[in-house]
């Protein structure tokens, strides 16, 4: 059986501040309590070295931190939602919609494949306002995951 990409308990309807390592922190921190990071702070370190490449805010208010870590044991997708918006770095301003990718070390290219099918429906309008409006986290993550599962 294949571990889902992305399931309610990685879902959060509003990140608490502003902060972008404290966010990122609070989704990590959910992928932890899921079984599928095992040391947070190896991951957050790996996030950090990711994001001091290149910023990972995309235009439109959208943020996707992403890295591979050993801490990893399977590809996954954590959603959180930031009515305020925090800075990942986009020229347009904070990201409100933001998607954190945690792939193994080891593994093949699923997370690009992850991130490149999430920027393919990041355009799309209907996409965007169904992660704003969304209200319950267990629908939210079937329709993610219906959207991007490879």
């Amino acid at each position: 059986m294949t571990t889902e990409l992305i399931t309610q308990n990685l879902v959060e309807l509003e990140v608490p501040g502003t902060d972008r390592k404290a966010v990122v922190r609070e989704l990590a921190q959910r992928l932890v309590e899921a079984g599928r990071v095992t040391d947070l702070d190896t991951f957050l370190a790996d996030i950090d070295a990711r994001e001091a490449q290149m910023p990972t805010g995309l235009e439109g208010g959208i943020g996707i931190p992403h890295c591979r870590s050993a801490a990893v044991t399977t590809p996954s997708l954590a959603f959180g939602r930031s009515s305020a918006g925090v800075d990942f770095g986009a020229e347009d301003g904070p990201a409100t919609l933001i998607f954190l990718i945690a792939a193994p070390e080891g593994g093949g290219e699923e997370h690009m494949t992850v991130l490149a099918a999430l920027a393919r429906r990041l355009v799309r309008a209907e996409f965007k306002k169904t992660l704003t409006e969304a209200t319950d986290p267990a629908e939210l993550a079937a329709y993610i995951r219906e959207e991007v599962s490879p």
